[in-house]
């Protein structure tokens, strides 16, 4: 779509999402992947916590997942992770579950992992390989994944962050490959996994599905892909039980990911499993 169509497209969305018998309280969304805190290179709608909660609940939101942007640019984790925790507890309202930041390349990273498990409580953590400057088979990743899987958390791997056309000069960032993240993962089995922001449209993520494919545990959000038919592709690559709702807000409009679901033309059945039920299954009982 062009970006005149696209800006048309949501704003036609964003009113059919608030006129009444919208999607709402009535279809319970539980959103993966938010942000807390402040993108450092522009100003976003709905950055501030206290707002973004509001616009999460109106949406029909019942819990969404937050990492941390300072957890992205901040060197001393332990202090964004308490950061992030002490925003969801004071503004969440209980809607929010923080995601602590955890970087294999820092010399303290099992402290950072301990602290967001044992003190913090966090159900998950969110690495950003990215911009953490590592590869997915970098050998110190794979021990990050071994140690959340003893604990028993979630590891969400953040594939992208901004389009590389928008990078400020001094801070260009690779995308990271995908492809080794399988070899990583078969040494950690029953990890429960979520990329996020990995698959620029999913009709050509099919090689670098092949392997992730066969990990049960491996769920995918679809934030990242620009096409209206690119959820029904992701699906039909990984099936209807792997796909989570996830909207990357305040980066990207949470009208956006609705719009996506809608003129998918998804049944009832498989609309509720992406909405909230994939994430609630892979949550667990806390």
């Amino acid at each position: 779509m062009s970006g005149i169509e696209r800006r048309t497209f949501l704003k036609g969305s964003a009113a059919a999402a608030t006129a009444p018998g919208a999607l709402g309280a009535a279809r319970e969304i539980i959103d993966t992947h938010v942000y807390l805190f402040r993108w450092p290179f522009r100003r976003l709608r709905d950055e501030e916590t206290p707002r973004l909660v509001e616009m999460l609940r109106g949406k029909g939101a019942v819990q969404a997942w937050a990492g941390s942007f300072e957890g992205v640019f901040h060197k001393d984790l332990a202090a964004a992770n308490a950061r992030l925790a002490e925003e969801c507890r004071r503004h969440g309202q209980g809607l929010l579950t923080p995601f602590g930041s955890v970087n294999p390349k820092l010399p303290d990273w099992e402290e950072d992992l301990r602290r967001c498990h044992e003190q913090l409580r966090m159900p998950g953590i969110r690495v950003h390989p990215g911009y953490h400057h590592y590869k997915l088979d970098d050998a110190d990743f794979a021990r990050l994944a071994e140690a959340a899987a003893r604990r028993g958390l979630i590891l969400q791997v953040e594939g992208w962050l901004e389009d590389e056309r928008h990078h400020h000069p001094l801070m260009r960032v690779p995308t990271p490959d995908l492809a080794p993240l399988t070899g990583a993962l078969a040494r950690s089995p029953g990890l429960r996994v979520v990329v996020l922001n990995a698959l620029r449209t999913a009709t050509g993520a099919a090689k670098q599905l092949a392997g992730l494919r066969a990990l049960t545990e491996v769920y995918f959000d679809f934030a990242m892909p620009d096409g209206l038919t690119d959820l029904n592709a992701l699906i039909e690559l990984v099936g209807r039980e792997r796909v989570v709702f996830g909207s990357y807000a305040p980066m990207f409009y949470f009208e956006s990911a609705e719009l996506k679901i809608r003129e998918a033309g998804l049944d009832e059945t498989t609309a509720a499993l992406i909405r909230a039920g994939n994430a609630r299954r892979l949550m667990g009982p806390r």
